[in-house]
């Protein structure tokens, strides 16, 4: 533990100022033990957060979260929407102390009574078409687009970083309904996603899904199979813009 602190104060005496926190993020050490047989992925974008666990060896999936994140200087908070690890703390805020340091972040506080230190370290902060929080609000079946408004129940959809996760949930009953994840490449209309964790089906890891999308009026329009193999058709819209909580 000695050492874990020490490699810690190292990290933040050499921190770099003013580090964008939006993109995708592999969790390298919690509590002073290196994270060798299991895989966090945490993606920022918007002022949402999401994140995926598993392991490694046979891809079993382990737990998810996220939410609305805030960030000032080095105070930083989490409003939890869904985790599955302990779906008591959905709606509940914790607060933390995060510092950057060179492509590195530093997440400190307490859960619960318990101390909680995490290191991050930055995998990509690529951007593209898509990078975006999303909520689905429309589908098309028969030609026909029927709508939908997002409350207590809703899917989001994740992209930054090369990275995506799709988490569906209730947050007023703190119901999970799944998640899934992985990267992801969106180019000329053509978005495949390589996915690397799946709550329902450890089997379908490794699968690659190909879609066209387009982007009208601010909306992602999604189309093709399903990792089902049935056809969709998808309108996805920008989360801040599409999501009201109840006041």
């Amino acid at each position: 533990m000695k050492t874990f602190l020490f490699l810690i104060c190292i990290l933040i005496c050499f921190q770099l100022p003013a580090q964008d926190l939006e993109g995708a993020w592999k969790l390298t050490h919690q509590n002073g033990n290196p994270i060798t047989d299991q895989e966090f992925i945490k993606i920022y974008q918007d002022g949402y957060f999401a994140f995926g666990a598993k392991e490694i060896a046979g891809n079993k999936f382990m737990y998810a979260g996220g939410g609305e994140y805030k960030l000032e200087g080095n105070s930083y908070s989490e409003s939890l929407d869904f985790l599955t690890l302990d779906p008591e703390q959905v709606g509940t805020t914790n607060q933390y102390t995060l510092d950057f340091a060179n492509n590195r972040i530093v997440i400190s506080g307490k859960i619960k009574g318990e101390d909680l230190i995490e290191i991050w370290e930055k995998v990509s902060s690529r951007k593209d078409d898509l990078t975006r929080n999303w909520v689905i609000t429309g589908r098309k079946r028969d030609g026909e687009i029927s709508e939908m408004t997002p409350g207590a129940r809703r899917t989001v959809k994740i992209l930054s970083g090369g990275r995506f996760q799709w988490i569906a949930f209730n947050s007023e009953t703190k119901e999970f309904s799944g998640t899934g994840g992985g990267t992801y490449e969106a180019t000329d209309g053509n978005y495949t996603e390589n996915i690397t964790f799946f709550s329902r089906d450890d089997s379908r890891v490794g699968a690659e899904l190909n879609f066209e999308y387009e982007v009208m009026d601010g909306k992602w329009h999604h189309s093709g199979l399903s990792s089902t193999g049935n056809p969709i058709y998808e309108i996805w819209s920008p989360y801040k813009e599409a999501y009201q909580p109840a006041k």
